[in-house]
């Protein structure tokens, strides 16, 4: 899939690749997208485990119908040796793209690519259908994001890989506070270099919080939604309707956009030439420009594909 072509993911849930019933559990909770763990499904984690892990995939990936939540699967990085083990239980239509963790540079990507060209034919799957989502989870990744995300046209998602005690805190060094001021340098620059590299819609990282902390959760969400986010990785399916509310468009947003876009076509067509919105202490808001109305309708487009006009 292009970067043009990617559809907006609020919720990217993560499920075990061991446990069946928390994969259809994710499945049908909603989600915008799902992941089935394979990396690390469980702790500890043994090559018995992981085998057990990659048949019940290989079944239910058989078994999950079309439509629904895009599916992808956490495999292991390609330094390890064991990513093609991991791609031959998963690769079949079903799955939409994979998750390649702990990457250091665009080397990963091109490896993981030439895995995926070779598994395609193979399986006699257009060429170029698996995607690829890099995690940022290690300082060499977030200092080349860019890099990497330019690194293969696969690549249609991508963002910041925070977390409370993971990876990314032995990468970084970070101490974990309530308002994660400690890690928002990480998400801007994440950020950036995705948006820069043609990525439409990157993805946050996890809630660090208690799952019952309804209140930290929206600030989080409204935080990474802010700053340029439009959806998050989440752990758990019982969060994905609070997700979802924070990351879709409100209806004062809406009534906005398509007041702009109607305003512009009515100048078009009346051939106005000064388009006023509002009162004048709006300041800058009240002289209506083109910019606005091309932020305004790529916004539309967003809420579109999220079906919500």
């Amino acid at each position: 899939m292009a970067k043009k072509n990617a559809r907006p993911l609020r919720t990217v849930l993560f499920c075990a690749g061991t446990e069946e019933g928390e994969i259809r559990e994710a499945f049908a909770s909603g989600a915008d997208s799902i992941v089935i763990d394979l990396e690390e499904p469980c702790t500890p984690i043994n090559e018995q485990v992981r085998d057990m892990g990659r048949a019940l995939v290989n079944r239910m990936l058989g078994e999950l119908p079309l439509g629904g939540p895009m599916v992808f699967a956490r495999v292991q990085r390609p330094a390890t040796g064991q990513t093609l083990k991991d791609l031959r239980a998963v690769m079949c239509p079903r799955l939409d793209g994979i998750l390649v963790p702990k990457i250091d540079s665009p080397a990963d990507i091109h490896m993981t690519e030439g895995l995926l060209n070779s598994m395609e034919v193979d399986l006699a799957l257009p060429m170029g259908r698996t995607q690829i989502y890099p995690i940022l989870e290690t300082a060499q990744a977030l200092r080349r994001a860019y890099k990497i995300a330019k690194a293969s046209k696969r690549i249609a998602y991508m963002g910041g890989a925070i977390s409370r005690f993971g990876d990314i805190h032995q990468a970084i060094g970070f101490r974990v506070t309530p308002d994660a001021r400690e890690t928002l340098v990480l998400r801007s620059k994440a950020l950036m270099d995705a948006r820069a590299a043609g990525i439409r819609y990157p993805i946050g990282g996890m809630w660090t919080g208690k799952l019952n902390d309804e209140k930290g959760l929206r600030a989080w969400c409204t935080e990474l939604r802010n700053i340029g986010y439009f959806g998050m990785m989440i752990g758990d399916p019982r969060l994905v309707p609070i997700v979802h509310e924070v990351f879709s468009p409100t209806k004062d947003e809406l009534d906005y956009w398509q007041r702009l876009d109607q305003l512009q076509t009515e100048a078009e067509r009346t051939g106005a030439d000064k388009i006023l919105d509002g009162d004048a202490n709006q300041g800058e808001a009240h002289v209506v420009h083109g910019a606005h109305v091309e932020s305004a309708r790529m916004n539309l487009v967003w809420a579109r594909e999220l079906g919500v006009i």
